[in-house]
């Protein structure tokens, strides 16, 4: 007869195989942990500082594209004596002023098309902010990956006209015609956006009147929307 004995299970195998596993899950944990770090380090941190830089700087392209717009606009089509319509007494004063506001509006409508069409190429390319920028450091400041950030133009571009009289000598006036734009933009990175409203006053045109002019002599501070 034969008698058989049971081999000794190797534990040293077992308890190799447990660790094994023991530090891939240690691995994959700190892996997860390291991953939502960053992501709460990039979005609580990194992403807003990203969004004031981004608004400063889409500010300043909106800005400029609706004073080259206008500048355009009015330089081409504008012209006081077809605005502006000054009537006089037998003595030369003043009795009205009177502003076409069809032609005013007019001018305005098309400002605001000409800016919608380069505020929709803006939106198509965004703008993009080395992480570098964050450091302000100029040594530093195109160095790193690029964040790009997204805008959008949110609503209508808004239009109104101020006028102001100011005395310039004796029987003479400074007639000054602004006309200011109003928008709203959204801006956007991952995860975050904000939108921001954008001013801007274009200088329309300044003009000496000669005769003396009523208080009340005109109201160019209408609005109007497109």
């Amino acid at each position: 007869m034969r008698y058989y004995t049971k081999r000794p299970k190797p534990h040293g195998n077992m308890n190799f195989k447990q660790c094994k596993v023991s530090s891939n899950l240690l691995i994959v944990l700190i892996i997860i942990i390291a991953f939502n770090s960053i992501i709460y380090i990039f979005g609580k941190r990194i992403l807003p500082i990203v969004l004031n830089i981004g608004e400063i700087k889409i500010k300043s392209e909106a800005v400029k594209i609706m004073n080259e717009e206008s500048v355009n606009v009015y330089s081409e089509s504008f012209k006081y004596d077809d605005i502006i319509d000054i009537e006089k007494d037998a003595d030369g004063n003043i009795t009205m002023i009177r502003a076409d506001t069809v032609k005013q509006n007019y001018l305005a409508s098309q400002v605001v098309l000409k800016c919608d069409e380069r505020l929709s190429e803006l939106e198509d390319l965004g703008v993009k902010i080395p992480l570098g920028y964050l450091t302000n450091n100029v040594m530093f400041y195109n160095m790193g990956p690029k964040i790009t950030v997204k805008m959008q133009q949110v609503g209508n571009i808004t239009t109104s006209y101020e006028s102001e009289f100011e005395s310039a000598g004796i029987n003479q006036t400074r007639h000054k015609i602004y006309l200011n734009l109003t928008t709203t933009m959204r801006i956007a990175v991952p995860f975050n956006s904000k939108e921001v409203e954008v001013t801007c006053q274009i200088p329309v045109s300044d003009t000496i009147i000669v005769g003396k002019i009523p208080e009340t002599a005109i109201n160019m501070n209408g609005s109007n929307s497109n």
